[in-house]
């Protein structure tokens, strides 16, 4: 069987990072990590090519020798990955399609044209397709029914199937699921709430595997929390570290975690000395009544400023992910994410508008209270540039006006750049430097690319535009105090040539969909009213 693997273009996002990956010559920030994994779960007598839209087109001679198209990805993506499906059927391939997408809304419309769904995860869906693709089935649909698989079957994925060169960061998987039950979130929907981990040695292997292809740049470990399962977390640690040490150090890693990672103070350590250099944190709101409202009660237990600098002090950088649009949210929430932003220094904050994502606890609640915008075959997803897909409690209008306001203050380059130099004045030592061997040759050049990004980066921000004294004094200034994150302060600094055009592109999109929104919806205390007996 010769299958074609298309994984469908993603729209412009916070992550896109074009204009940063352009300086370093890489088309996109990381790969299909679940396509890989559908490879190596497939027969492997079967022959493969992949092909990323998000690097590439697919070409002619792709679908002419290509025998069946499997199809994957993200609600995000749900319009090309109709697009793809319709490309086969036109002509004449069988097409299967899996992921996110279509394990949530199985029934969407863009979903329709394909023979094979393949639903939830892989490793127990995946061998009823091979069984009816090899009994001469036409179609079928496959489903887990809430069974969750044990992840330390799974075997390497077959990263030889990609253009490695195209991709800034590699990525890697460890645990699946989450302990916590957040209203909005759809990762405990997907995966469960019981993480499932995979064995260290399992993970090393995969790290392995990438060395011996020559990969030797970051990798993100995609968890939606790398701590859900603390014990085997920390079984993990040691022999990344192990194998860190002996190869020299090769990978930065890079993860999403809960906020009581701050509490832990022995994870952070072996974090920091297996060289995890950056964590994403749902930290959502600094409203303490919204995060009930949202049931993420573990952001209420502790400071969440404390928390913070806590994890800086490790020498790992925060990056963070931030809300509006709660139920009962007050008026200025966009303001006061600004400011809190602004006093911890969280250089990446990434924002977006609350969306109900399908059957998710807030989808149902909302389904039942009458306030959904949407039904489920016509959900976005997550995206910066979505309006909220239910009536909100308070003007939707305002949501909207506070959200485009907060970002484009976030990202204005004089304040950007005041926010990195505060954060990198309280970014600890890296603590894998010490346990770096001696070296045994003549220090390694830097790379033309890093060279040529680093020029570009002097130029317009410390040269071209109005930023230029603060860029000059930032730069001495973490090169007298904090001189081990001098480098990684000029990456950062080089993040704002993405968030520069970005700013445009929220506004725009915002603005464009306020335009075609009907007068004011009321507010959701008026329906609810109408919806109560009499």
């Amino acid at each position: 069987m010769r299958a074609l693997l298309i994984y469908p273009e993603f729209p412009k996002t916070f992550w896109s990072y074009e204009k940063i990956l352009e300086l370093v010559n890489r088309k996109v920030l990381l790969p299909p990590l679940g396509m890989v994994t559908v490879a190596a779960l497939l027969p492997q007598h079967w022959e493969f090519k992949l092909a990323d839209r998000n690097v590439r087109e697919v070409t002619e001679a792709e679908w002419a020798w290509a025998e069946l198209v499997i199809i994957s990805g993200m609600i995000v993506q749900k319009g090309d990955m109709a697009a793809q499906i319709a490309n086969a059927k036109q002509r004449g391939l069988p097409v299967a399609v899996g992921g996110p997408f279509a394990s949530s809304t199985p029934d969407a419309p863009e979903l329709d044209l394909a023979d094979f769904k393949v639903l939830d995860e892989g490793e127990i869906t995946l061998p009823m397709f091979i069984e009816a693709i090899e009994s001469g089935a036409s179609s079928g649909r496959f489903s887990s029914n809430g069974e969750k698989p044990d992840v330390t079957g799974t075997p390497i994925p077959r990263f030889d199937l990609l253009e490695l060169d195209a991709y800034d960061s590699m990525s890697v998987q460890f645990s699946r699921g989450c302990p916590f039950q957040c209203e909005f979130c759809d990762i405990i929907v997907l995966y469960g709430r019981k993480p499932r981990t995979k064995e260290p040695a399992q993970l090393i292997a995969e790290l392995q595997f990438l060395y011996d292809l020559g990969w030797r740049r970051s990798i993100f470990l995609v968890d939606d929390n790398f701590i859900g399962n603390k014990r085997n977390a920390k079984l993990l640690l040691p022999a990344l570290k192990q194998w860190q040490i002996e190869h020299d150090y090769p990978f930065s890693f890079a993860t999403e975690a809960s906020v009581d990672l701050a509490a832990d103070d022995e994870m952070m350590q072996m974090m920091a000395e297996s060289r995890f250099d950056s964590v994403f944190l749902g930290i959502e709101t600094p409203d303490e009544a919204s995060l009930e409202t949202a049931r993420k009660l573990q952001n209420t237990r502790s400071s969440l400023e404390e928390s913070v600098d806590r994890i800086t002090s490790y020498g790992i950088r925060v990056m963070a992910g931030f809300i509006i649009g709660f139920d009962g949210e007050k008026t200025g929430a966009g303001q006061r994410i600004v400011e809190f932003v602004t006093r911890t220094g969280i250089p990446a904050a990434m924002m977006g508008m609350l969306q109900a994502l399908p059957n998710t606890g807030l989808w149902h609640r909302l389904e039942k209270e009458g306030r959904l915008i949407q039904d489920k075959a016509a959900a976005k997803g997550v995206n910066q540039t979505n309006l909220l897909n239910f009536v909100p409690t308070r003007p939707i209008r305002d949501i909207a006006n506070e959200y485009v306001d907060a970002f484009c203050a976030l990202y204005e380059p004089n304040a950007y750049m005041d926010r990195v130099h505060s954060y990198y004045l309280k970014v600890g030592t890296p603590r894998w430097h010490q346990f770096l061997r001696p070296s045994t040759g003549a220090p390694k050049l830097p790379a033309m690319s890093d060279v040529r990004a680093l020029s570009i980066v002097v130029w317009r921000q410390g040269i071209k535009r109005n930023t230029r004294t603060r860029f000059w004094r930032y730069m001495l200034d973490i090169a007298r105090r904090n001189p081990s994150q001098l480098e990684q302060f000029l990456v950062v600094l080089a993040h704002n040539e993405h968030f520069l055009e970005y700013r445009s592109v929220v506004t725009m999109e915002i603005q464009e969909q306020l335009k075609t929104l009907p007068p004011e919806l009321p507010p959701a205390t008026s329906v609810e009213k109408e919806l109560q007996p009499a």
